[in-house]
Protein backbone atom coordinates (compact mmCIF):
# COMPACT_ATOMS: atom_id res chain seq x y z
CA UNK A 1 0.00 0.00 0.00
CA UNK A 2 0.79 3.01 -0.11
CA UNK A 3 0.78 6.54 2.79
CA UNK A 4 -2.37 7.25 0.84
CA UNK A 5 -4.37 3.97 0.13
CA UNK A 6 -5.53 1.74 3.10
CA UNK A 7 -6.24 -1.99 3.09
CA UNK A 8 -9.67 -1.97 2.66
CA UNK A 9 -9.69 0.98 0.09
CA UNK A 10 -6.87 -1.57 -1.68
CA UNK A 11 -9.07 -4.62 -1.10
CA UNK A 12 -12.62 -2.64 -2.44
CA UNK A 13 -10.75 -1.71 -5.29
CA UNK A 14 -9.42 -5.04 -6.12
CA UNK A 15 -12.68 -6.60 -6.27
CA UNK A 16 -14.11 -4.85 -9.28
CA UNK A 17 -11.21 -5.58 -11.34
CA UNK A 18 -12.29 -7.61 -14.52
CA UNK A 19 -9.35 -6.40 -16.36
CA UNK A 20 -5.41 -5.51 -15.55
CA UNK A 21 -2.55 -4.15 -18.18
CA UNK A 22 0.93 -4.28 -17.35
CA UNK A 23 3.80 -2.65 -18.62
CA UNK A 24 6.49 -4.57 -19.61
CA UNK A 25 10.10 -2.67 -19.25
CA UNK A 26 10.62 -2.83 -14.99
CA UNK A 27 7.28 -4.61 -14.83
CA UNK A 28 7.53 -7.84 -16.44
CA UNK A 29 10.99 -7.61 -16.60
CA UNK A 30 13.86 -6.21 -14.69
CA UNK A 31 13.79 -3.25 -16.67
CA UNK A 32 17.39 -3.51 -17.88
CA UNK A 33 17.47 -3.75 -21.90
CA UNK A 34 19.90 -6.48 -22.43
CA UNK A 35 21.19 -5.25 -26.81
CA UNK A 36 23.53 -7.75 -28.82
CA UNK A 37 26.24 -6.62 -30.68
CA UNK A 38 24.07 -7.02 -34.03
CA UNK A 39 21.21 -5.00 -32.23
CA UNK A 40 18.92 -7.33 -30.82
CA UNK A 41 17.11 -7.33 -27.89
CA UNK A 42 16.83 -9.53 -25.35
CA UNK A 43 14.61 -9.54 -22.14
CA UNK A 44 14.35 -11.40 -18.97
CA UNK A 45 10.45 -12.46 -18.13
CA UNK A 46 10.04 -14.21 -14.64
CA UNK A 47 8.50 -17.62 -14.86
CA UNK A 48 6.41 -16.76 -11.32
CA UNK A 49 4.97 -13.81 -12.62
CA UNK A 50 3.92 -15.91 -15.97
CA UNK A 51 2.08 -18.65 -13.89
CA UNK A 52 0.16 -16.27 -11.71
CA UNK A 53 -0.93 -14.22 -14.90
CA UNK A 54 -2.32 -17.72 -16.19
CA UNK A 55 -4.15 -18.42 -12.71
CA UNK A 56 -5.44 -14.64 -12.96
CA UNK A 57 -6.81 -15.42 -16.94
CA UNK A 58 -8.53 -18.56 -15.21
CA UNK A 59 -9.88 -17.21 -12.54
CA UNK A 60 -11.84 -14.51 -15.10
CA UNK A 61 -10.01 -11.43 -15.36
CA UNK A 62 -8.26 -10.31 -18.80
CA UNK A 63 -5.03 -9.26 -19.42
CA UNK A 64 -3.36 -6.92 -21.71
CA UNK A 65 -0.19 -5.15 -21.67
CA UNK A 66 0.65 -2.05 -23.37
CA UNK A 67 4.16 -0.68 -23.78
CA UNK A 68 6.00 2.27 -25.58
CA UNK A 69 8.62 -0.17 -26.95
CA UNK A 70 8.35 -2.55 -29.22
CA UNK A 71 10.28 -6.23 -29.48
CA UNK A 72 9.58 -9.26 -30.70
CA UNK A 73 10.36 -11.19 -27.48
CA UNK A 74 7.28 -9.31 -25.68
CA UNK A 75 5.13 -10.79 -28.89
CA UNK A 76 6.64 -14.07 -27.93
CA UNK A 77 5.64 -14.14 -24.19
CA UNK A 78 1.99 -12.59 -24.62
CA UNK A 79 1.31 -15.69 -26.67
CA UNK A 80 2.70 -18.02 -24.40
CA UNK A 81 0.98 -16.65 -21.81
CA UNK A 82 -2.26 -16.14 -23.69
CA UNK A 83 -2.35 -12.60 -23.54
CA UNK A 84 -4.76 -11.66 -26.93
CA UNK A 85 -4.29 -8.22 -26.23
CA UNK A 86 -0.99 -6.87 -26.53
CA UNK A 87 -0.39 -3.05 -27.72
CA UNK A 88 3.49 -2.46 -28.30
CA UNK A 89 4.55 0.72 -29.56
CA UNK A 90 2.28 2.99 -27.51
CA UNK A 91 3.70 6.52 -27.28
CA UNK A 92 0.34 7.51 -25.90
CA UNK A 93 -0.66 4.59 -23.18
CA UNK A 94 -3.89 6.30 -22.06
CA UNK A 95 -5.28 6.35 -26.06
CA UNK A 96 -3.96 2.51 -25.63
CA UNK A 97 -6.22 2.17 -22.50
CA UNK A 98 -9.03 3.86 -23.88
CA UNK A 99 -10.03 1.64 -26.70
CA UNK A 100 -8.62 -1.39 -24.98
CA UNK A 101 -11.69 -0.60 -22.08
CA UNK A 102 -14.33 0.14 -25.00
CA UNK A 103 -13.41 -3.12 -27.20
CA UNK A 104 -13.69 -4.79 -23.94
CA UNK A 105 -16.57 -2.38 -22.79
CA UNK A 106 -15.10 -2.73 -19.32
CA UNK A 107 -15.04 0.39 -17.40
CA UNK A 108 -12.45 2.30 -15.81
CA UNK A 109 -12.88 1.51 -12.39
CA UNK A 110 -13.29 -1.96 -13.07
CA UNK A 111 -9.65 -1.63 -14.85
CA UNK A 112 -6.28 -2.07 -13.08
CA UNK A 113 -2.78 -0.93 -14.51
CA UNK A 114 0.57 -2.09 -13.37
CA UNK A 115 3.12 0.47 -14.16
CA UNK A 116 6.42 1.80 -12.98
CA UNK A 117 7.77 5.22 -14.35
CA UNK A 118 6.65 8.96 -15.32
CA UNK A 119 5.05 7.37 -18.31
CA UNK A 120 2.59 5.46 -16.77
CA UNK A 121 0.97 7.69 -14.72
CA UNK A 122 -1.76 9.29 -17.29
CA UNK A 123 -2.87 5.68 -17.34
CA UNK A 124 -2.75 4.82 -13.33
CA UNK A 125 -4.60 8.01 -12.90
CA UNK A 126 -7.37 6.84 -15.46
CA UNK A 127 -7.96 3.27 -14.29
CA UNK A 128 -9.69 2.01 -10.64
CA UNK A 129 -6.76 0.60 -9.51
CA UNK A 130 -3.11 1.33 -9.82
CA UNK A 131 -0.15 -0.37 -8.80
CA UNK A 132 3.21 -0.25 -8.83
CA UNK A 133 6.87 -1.80 -7.75
CA UNK A 134 9.42 -0.47 -4.88
CA UNK A 135 11.65 0.94 -7.79
CA UNK A 136 9.82 3.12 -8.96
CA UNK A 137 10.51 6.90 -8.59
CA UNK A 138 8.31 8.58 -5.36
CA UNK A 139 6.18 10.24 -7.83
CA UNK A 140 4.62 6.73 -9.43
CA UNK A 141 4.49 5.31 -5.86
CA UNK A 142 2.40 7.95 -4.36
CA UNK A 143 -0.34 7.45 -7.45
CA UNK A 144 -0.05 3.97 -6.62
CA UNK A 145 -3.09 2.30 -5.00
CA UNK A 146 -0.53 -0.62 -3.99
CA UNK A 147 3.32 -0.36 -4.27
CA UNK A 148 4.46 -4.21 -4.27
CA UNK A 149 7.11 -5.60 -2.16
CA UNK A 150 8.81 -7.99 -4.62
CA UNK A 151 10.63 -5.66 -7.64
CA UNK A 152 9.53 -5.45 -10.92
CA UNK A 153 10.70 -8.68 -12.67
CA UNK A 154 10.95 -10.71 -9.77
CA UNK A 155 7.62 -11.57 -8.37
CA UNK A 156 5.77 -8.42 -8.57
CA UNK A 157 3.19 -9.60 -10.87
CA UNK A 158 2.71 -12.79 -9.32
CA UNK A 159 2.21 -10.51 -6.26
CA UNK A 160 -0.59 -8.55 -8.03
CA UNK A 161 -2.38 -11.27 -9.50
CA UNK A 162 -2.51 -12.70 -6.04
CA UNK A 163 -3.92 -10.27 -4.71
CA UNK A 164 -6.39 -9.59 -7.22
CA UNK A 165 -7.58 -13.00 -6.68
CA UNK A 166 -7.54 -12.80 -2.88
CA UNK A 167 -9.76 -9.74 -2.94
CA UNK A 168 -12.14 -11.47 -5.53
CA UNK A 169 -11.83 -14.98 -3.41
CA UNK A 170 -10.39 -16.95 -6.39
CA UNK A 171 -7.17 -17.62 -5.54
CA UNK A 172 -7.89 -20.73 -3.29
CA UNK A 173 -9.73 -22.14 -6.33
CA UNK A 174 -6.77 -21.38 -8.64
CA UNK A 175 -4.24 -22.74 -6.52
CA UNK A 176 -6.45 -26.11 -5.26
CA UNK A 177 -5.27 -28.59 -8.07
CA UNK A 178 -1.25 -28.07 -6.32
CA UNK A 179 -2.61 -29.10 -3.29
CA UNK A 180 -4.48 -32.46 -4.20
Amino acid sequence: MTANSTASGFLNRAKLVKLITFDVDGVLTDGGLYLSDSGEEFKRFNSLDGHGIKMLRASGVEVAIITARTSRCVELRARNLGISHVYQGAERKLDAMVDLLNRLDIPRDAAAYMGDDVVDLVVMRHVGLAISVPESPEIVREHAHYVTRRSGGHGAVREACELIMSAQGTLEAQLAPYLK
